[in-house]
């Protein structure tokens, strides 16, 4: 094995100690993509609710960590939080204000295991719509309150 030389420790030093594959670390919270389970986007977090898959992902892989992006306000990710102690997972809030990313949450082990599909498609349109029926409804009565009134 080859020794450390004072040059070795001077670049320690100034620029910390090498690391594998700098940019995926970024991207994916401070992991490796080998090592993902399931990701989200931010725009997915932000979403109202739990992907349910994620749930199923925490229930099948109990020993994995959940990785949040510090980005986000926590309001966004306390459902995520919460989901995490219910099923056991260890979760960590990570933030890195010197690179931005698009991914929102990692659940991932401390070891590779390759898996091919990390990503879970965006929520449907329908369920998306489902608050705004509310609102339609409230307007409706609204509406036939007025009529009512005339």
């Amino acid at each position: 094995m080859k020794r450390a030389t004072v040059e070795d420790y001077l670049e320690k030093g100034m620029y910390g100690p090498k690391d594998t594959k700098p940019e995926e670390r970024k991207k994916f919270l401070g992991t490796l993509r080998e090592r993902v389970i399931v990701a989200l986007t931010k725009s997915q977090v932000m979403e109202p609710g739990v992907y349910p898959e994620l749930i199923q992902c925490m229930k099948e892989h109990p020993s994995a960590i959940l990785l949040l992006n510090g980005e986000l306000n926590y309001s966004f990710l306390s459902d995520y939080v919460k989901a995490a102690r219910a099923q056991n997972i260890s979760y960590s809030i990570v933030s890195n204000k010197e690179f931005r990313t698009n991914i929102g949450l990692v659940l991932a082990y401390p070891y590779a295991i390759d898996k091919e599909h990390i990503y879970i498609a965006k929520k449907s349109k329908e369920a998306l719509k489902q608050p705004k029926k509310k609102k339609r409804f409230f307007l409706s009565l609204i509406k036939k309150w007025l009529r009512r009134r005339s």
